[in-house]
């Protein structure tokens, strides 16, 4: 059983997002002294994150039990997670831990998901460990894009994420590239063709391209 909600306390600071279908709330429990670099849409987020009904308190997701306790990876702002989460964790530093409180609108919806019921307001408990440039710039598209073809293969994406992350000195096994590049290519290969184009990749429309 999981018991992450033990690992997070609740502070005083407060903030929320207004939205046309709802409200996201924010609880800023913990920031860091040296609050940077902080998260914006396209970055690439390394966050453990844990869900609980609104309603009853129960606990319906803990990352720290699921795929193995690792914390998991995702691209802020381009939908790979809940719009609320998208929402409520944009600004965040490493270190910082917050209490997000979704309505269900940006959350699971009418239909909901199992077991999360229809229009169940929920609630997360979020802890960001790294923030890092991803690849959704216009500028990241041009360092990848070695060939100047205007599309991106696999191994082209997989050097730059490899030499965004080893800046830090810290090497990563190839599994670990592996892994984001797969996710990357399974939402935004539309046509399915190996490659994504700078159309496909251009998922913010043009205010990135």
């Amino acid at each position: 059983m999981c018991k992450c909600r033990a690992q997070l306390g609740f502070g005083s600071v407060r903030a929320t997002a207004d939205e046309p279908d709802g409200e996201v709330k924010i609880e800023v429990v913990f920031k860091p002294e040296q609050c940077s670099p902080k998260s914006k849409r396209g970055d690439l987020l390394n966050v453990h994150y844990d869900g609980f009904l609104a309603k009853d308190g129960s606990q319906f997701y803990c990352s720290r039990s699921d795929k193995a306790g690792h914390p998991q990876w995702f691209v802020l702002g381009i939908g790979q997670i809940i719009k609320g989460l998208d929402i409520g964790m944009m600004d965040m530093c490493p270190g910082e831990k917050r209490k997000i409180t979704v309505p269900p609108a940006l959350a699971f919806g009418e239909k909901g998901k199992d077991p999360v019921p229809p229009n169940a307001t929920v609630v997360f408990e979020v802890e960001v460990y790294t923030v890092s440039r991803g690849p959704r710039s216009m500028e990241a598209f041009g360092q990848m894009d070695g060939d100047k073809d205007r599309s991106l293969t696999k191994d082209e994406l997989q050097k730059y994420l490899k030499m965004e992350y080893e800046k830090d000195g810290k090497p990563r096994e190839d599994t670990f590239y592996k892994k984001i590049v797969d996710d990357l290519f399974r939402k935004n290969d539309q046509d399915k063709n190996g490659e994504i184009s700078a159309t496909e990749y251009n998922i913010f429309g043009h205010d990135e391209l």
